[in-house]
């Protein structure tokens, strides 16, 4: 087994908890002041990574994932990991529709003020001279970014899906119902041709344009 790209794969497991946390964090903060506190009295208005980790899908696949590709296993593709989702009663907000387009923005919105702050600290490393930064803050940046467009797909249950509904004001039934096989339907969107190639290009023009504005090279 190649150590250097397991210990890569493992670096990228423990860099994506606090990004993971962070968006989690977000979606329940946004829904608290949008008038439903369900995630509030569940305890998810916090930054603490445990209470937004999910077994399987915060621990046992990222990692299955990590060790299959370091296998060229074919499975690898079709590994994908989620935080525990955030509980809203859509029924408590001020403005359903409205709110529950914000609360689900709000979480790659956090991914995105993190990968630019990220950078920033990259910057500070290149010019100090302490590479640590530099490269903890790219790498942590760039899967912000990738966490962030990854989910504003319009596949149920990311959080793109949301602002999908509420804007063709698809009925909330029709949603959890496709929600029901929303694994399902994320595994093959994201093995379809295009489908992550257009989330890698996001990323990176993203990347590259924050990089830009902090005149980072």
């Amino acid at each position: 087994m190649d150590q250097k790209a397991l210990f890569d794969g493992l670096l990228t497991y423990v860099f994506f908890i606090p990004l993971l946390t962070f968006h989690e964090w977000a979606h329940a903060w946004v829904a608290w002041k949008c008038g439903d506190d369900t995630a509030y009295h569940q305890g998810r208005v916090t930054l603490n990574p445990i209470a937004h980790m999910e077994l399987i899908g915060t621990v046992v696949l990222p990692l299955l994932g990590i060790f299959l590709s370091l296998s060229n296993s074919a499975l690898a593709g079709f590994i994908i990991g989620w935080g525990r989702p955030v509980p809203v009663n859509v029924s408590n907000l001020r403005s359903p529709r409205r709110d529950d387009t914000l609360v689900a923005l709000a979480g790659p919105a956090i991914n995105l003020i993190l990968a630019f702050a990220l950078l920033a600290l990259a910057k500070i490393g290149a010019n100090t001279g302490v590479s640590l930064f530099t490269e903890v803050g790219i790498r942590m940046a760039i899967l912000s970014l990738f966490l962030c467009f990854f989910n504003l797909l319009p596949v149920p249950p990311l959080d793109g899906s949301h602002v999908l509904k509420n804007a063709i004001g698809m009925s909330y039934e029709t949603y959890w119902k496709l929600c029901q096989y929303g694994f399902i339907i994320v595994i093959v969107a994201i093995n379809i041709p295009g489908v992550r190639e257009v989330v890698v290009l996001a990323t990176r023009t993203t990347f590259l344009a924050m990089a830009g504005i902090l005149n980072l090279r």
